[in-house]
């Protein structure tokens, strides 16, 4: 098997576009003046008349004056409250990216939940998943701030929502009736381990993925652990979902599982491990659409010589190994043995890859991309890498594009060579 991710990257002249912290513990975080807020009493403050008034207040305050409108808000109410409340508004404003603009207004937020909520349109995904496989409730362990609960029941499912977090829980409890979802949505404080889920239809478990040192990569060590997961989908009447890290190796895939990898936008997002779907399938889903990929156990492509065109999987394509589902699509074989880029004569249509057009191809040397650059007038430079050790910010700064005109430079190996192939986006069929 080759590798399909190996040193991956990208930069572009503009800007380019992050998980998070442990959600187990009581944050203590400061805004202006330092006062200490602590989030679960933070959040019960906001709660009250007094809380919620101020909310809308400080809802669009700018960073760069908060300080200036907490003085003035402390002349009238508690110097506590008052930070809660900048604190607030201040990750509904982050929280906008995930829930948009209407929703992340309403939300109450902790300041772990902002970053290990799911993003709204995976969570809506999910949920039609659950509601086409027939699914009418479904137990929600390791719940968080509730976006998946909410998806949920915004698709007509009722739903358990626990945490054993106090202030995570306050929060899922608070944006359920936020939301108008609080007659579908049931907020517990409680160990997951300890919850009996024999009266739903389904089971969904997003275990913690971060520890105090920061990213957990042996799913066993996720809190709870995989295999408690595995074991609670198992007891699932109808179906189950286990949302883990994308970066989950196959062979860590249980026995009948589903395995889907999930992108939005091109970001790959989270792998779902499904249960009562179809036994053992691969797939990869991208959003919008859904436009999803299944693998088809097809054998590793074939290197062969550079094509016209170069097709660039979606992250989730390439995390599902289903590389060589686009390269049948699109007729064609790899640049390298090791690499994830597929190489064809024609442009054929796929959803599942971005396709560029390839004008030049040379050996690795930056002095003779600078003088290619300089002579085609290109400013608006796109870097991207795969099986190479430079840094795309590296190979900007050395090569200074300036002009009128873009491109795109791949930094990556063919038939084990390293090399540079410039070209343009063919766009995505």
């Amino acid at each position: 098997m080759y590798d399909y991710s190996h040193g991956a990257g990208s930069s572009q002249s503009p800007a380019a576009e992050p998980r998070p912290t442990p959600r187990r513990r009581h944050t203590i975080h400061r805004l202006a003046h330092n006062v200490p807020v602590n989030d679960l009493d933070a959040l019960l403050a906001l709660l009250t008349p007094e809380g919620r008034a101020l909310l809308d207040e400080v809802r669009d305050t700018d960073p760069a004056r908060e300080l200036a409108v907490a003085t003035r808000l402390r002349r009238t109410h508690p110097a506590e409250l008052v930070s809660a409340a900048l604190g607030q508004a201040r990750l509904r404003q982050r929280a906008v990216a995930k829930f948009g603009a209407e929703d992340a207004g309403r939300m109450f937020f902790t300041t772990d939940g902002v970053e290990q909520s799911t993003r709204a349109s995976v969570a809506a995904y999910r949920a039609g998943r659950m509601s086409a496989l027939g699914v009418t409730s479904v137990a929600d362990l390791c719940c968080g701030i509730g976006g998946d609960a909410i998806a949920l029941a915004r698709a007509g499912i009722r739903v358990l929502a626990v945490d054993r977090d106090p202030a995570t829980a306050a929060a899922a409890r608070a944006n359920a009736g936020a939301l108008g979802l609080d007659e579908l949505i049931e907020v517990r404080e409680a160990d997951v381990t300890e919850v009996d889920t024999g009266g739903y239809d389904a089971v969904f478990v997003d275990p913690a993925r971060r520890g105090g040192r920061g990213r957990i990569f042996d799913p066993e060590a996720y809190s709870p652990p995989l295999s408690w997961a595995v074991a609670a989908a198992r007891t699932a009447p109808r179906a189950a979902a286990l949302k883990v890290a994308p970066g989950i190796p196959h062979e860590a895939v249980p026995d009948g599982a589903e395995a889907e990898w999930i992108s939005d936008g091109g970001d790959v997002k989270e792998a779902v491990l499904w249960f009562g779907t179809a036994p053992g399938a691969v797939r990869a889903t991208l959003l919008p659409g859904p436009r999803t990929l299944l693998g088809t156990g097809l054998p590793d492509p074939e290197v062969r010589t550079p094509g016209r065109y170069l097709y660039e999987p979606d992250g989730a394509v390439i995390r599902a190994h289903l590389v060589a589902e686009v390269a049948e699509q699109v007729g064609g074989g790899l640049l390298d043995a090791t690499i994830a880029y597929v190489t064809a004569d024609e442009l054929l249509p796929t959803p599942h890859a971005t396709a560029y057009e390839i004008t030049d191809r040379m050996p690795f040397n930056v002095k003779k991309l600078k003088a290619l650059l300089r002579e085609r007038r290109v400013g608006n430079l796109t870097v991207k890498k795969r099986g190479s050790a430079v840094e795309p910010e590296e190979l900007r700064r050395k090569v200074k594009p300036q002009g009128p005109n873009a491109a795109t430079v791949f930094m990556t190996r063919v038939a084990g060579a390293p090399t540079m192939l410039i070209g343009r986006p063919a766009g995505r069929l």
